[in-house]
């Protein structure tokens, strides 16, 4: 009989996981992580980890296996939160769910589960691996969930080869719908739970207090760049180059005050991102402001009215070679060549028509269609159908 480690979250998701786990034959064991100690930055109420690691531990009872808690906490401190930090006070936007997928559930969480006798390790994700022989290789393949609505391949694209091999999603050819009726039916406790939300493991989050653990508040200028501005004004680039083409494409414009007016001051440029609206506290316009740019060096924020702002809309961007990450190695671009994808630059995004471009130090990555708040530091992934095959943190 193989053996498996489910991470039992306390959500209904990895709950069902297990179950069917056990019905499948499996020798399953339950563990629970906490990898976070500080409540003072969480939201009451939204999802505490006392009262998941409590409703693990009573559906790990009802399924008759064995259940185990473990702290991780110095873990994602080291590999997660630091990093985080570093990304927000550099004025980028890190992802920390791909980062937990990687760093903890499906590495240090992983070496546990194997130490233990695991044959697989499992999880709660929305997501299906596939494998096909080719060239005498076993290739394993990340793919989309049947429920394109919480399908979580995204979250999972830096996982690599290896780790594929010794992972089970058992709900990704289930709807949301069906594990919940399929938790009713056995009578699990948190069958109705609310899905969990905010940073992996730890909970929903004031992202603000959150950074202000390091990141002490300090005001700041807002600065609005109107839409008509001359810098909008594209320039005639003549380059037969298509390297040089893509690397125009990519540059980002570098905001100075001058470029638009003073409306308001904000109190801190590294807690907002690129896209957001919410929380600059200023009033009186027609639509709603987005942050076009953070200047944490200058501590400047610079805004634009409108979703449709031409400070929020490019059609490319660049990843480092250092930053690029294949699932599928044996489709890894040559340099020099390119490929036509799908592509996203955050969750839930709807995948969009792209074209990756390789060369030395770089990948592009070509959108069909400008796409909005294109943000240094957060993940594109790109796929071929419903494969994921690899991904890069956005340059």
């Amino acid at each position: 009989m193989k053996k498996v480690v489910i991470a039992l979250s306390g959500g209904v998701d990895s709950s069902v996981s297990a179950y069917l786990l056990k019905k499948s034959g499996y020798e399953v064991i339950g563990l629970f992580m906490k990898n976070w100690h500080d409540e003072s930055v969480t939201i009451s109420n939204e999802c505490p980890w006392l009262d998941d690691s409590n409703d693990a531990m009573i559906v790990a009872q009802k399924l008759k296996i064995p259940f185990q808690s473990i702290d991780l906490s110095k873990e994602y401190d080291d590999r997660i939160v630091k990093y985080m930090f570093k990304e927000y006070k550099n004025g980028k936007t890190p992802n920390p769910d791909i980062l937990c997928n990687r760093e903890i559930k499906f590495d240090i969480f992983m070496k546990i589960a194997l130490d233990l006798g695991a044959d697989f390790i499992a999880t709660g994700h929305y997501s299906r691996i596939d494998e096909e022989r080719i060239k005498g290789n076993t290739i394993y393949k990340l793919i989309s969930a049947i429920d394109k609505s919480k399908d979580q391949s995204y979250f999972l694209c830096q996982l690599n080869q290896d780790q594929l091999s010794k992972v089970i999603f058992p709900i990704g050819d289930l709807k949301k719908n069906q594990v919940r009726r399929i938790a009713k039916d056995i009578g699990l406790v948190n069958a109705n739970k609310k899905d969990s939300q905010g940073l992996c493991f730890v909970g929903k989050v004031k992202l603000p207090d959150f950074l202000k653990k390091k990141l002490k508040p300090k005001e700041g200028s807002i600065i609005e760049i109107d839409s008509s501005s001359k810098i909008y004004k594209k320039e005639n680039f003549s380059s037969a180059n298509i390297q040089d083409k893509l690397r125009n494409c990519a540059k980002r414009i570098k905001y100075k005050i001058d470029d638009g007016n003073k409306i308001g001051n904000h109190n801190g440029a590294f807690y907002f991102t690129i896209g957001q609206r919410k929380g600059l506290r200023v009033g009186g316009h027609d639509e709603p402001l987005f942050v076009l740019q953070t200047d944490v060096i200058n501590n400047i924020i610079y805004v634009g009215m409108g979703k449709n702002h031409p400070g929020l809309l490019a059609n490319t961007l660049l990843i480092k070679t250092n930053d690029e990450h294949w699932i599928r190695e044996d489709l890894k671009l040559s340099i020099d060549d390119s490929m036509s994808v799908m592509a996203r630059i955050r969750y839930r995004q709807p995948l969009q028509e792209a074209t990756l471009h390789k060369f030395k130090s770089s990948l592009y990555l070509s959108f069909d269609n400008p796409q909005s708040s294109i943000t240094k530091g957060q993940f594109a992934a790109w796929y071929i159908d419903d494969e994921l095959i690899g991904s890069g943190v956005i340059s």
